[in-house]
């Protein structure tokens, strides 16, 4: 069953971070993520205001945990620690 991957971020050091989101990309295709929304447009309703939103999709939940616990992303989350403020959750599609 399909997973969304969901991070709501507010970016505090935007080099840092580009260069998180390079390699996390890759990370993320890698373990067949592909990308629903990524920043764009957005209207908060409830909770924390963050002006980043990406949602990814991963073929099965158990995908998108290995992407997350993977080398290459936990290189990347290297640059986004202190760069960033974020809430991740992996979610299974109905």
């Amino acid at each position: 069953m399909p997973a969304l991957w969901i991070a709501n971020v507010r970016v505090t050091d935007e080099a840092a971070y580009e260069r998180y989101a390079a390699l996390a990309t890759e990370a993320i295709a890698e373990h067949g993520g592909v990308f629903l929304a990524r920043g764009g447009r957005y209207v908060q309703l409830e909770g924390r205001d963050r002006p980043r939103n990406v949602v990814a999709r991963f073929p099965s939940l158990e995908a998108a945990e290995a992407c997350y616990n993977s080398p290459k992303y936990q290189q990347a989350l290297d640059h986004a620690r202190g760069a960033s403020e974020r809430d991740l959750v992996i979610v299974e599609e109905v």
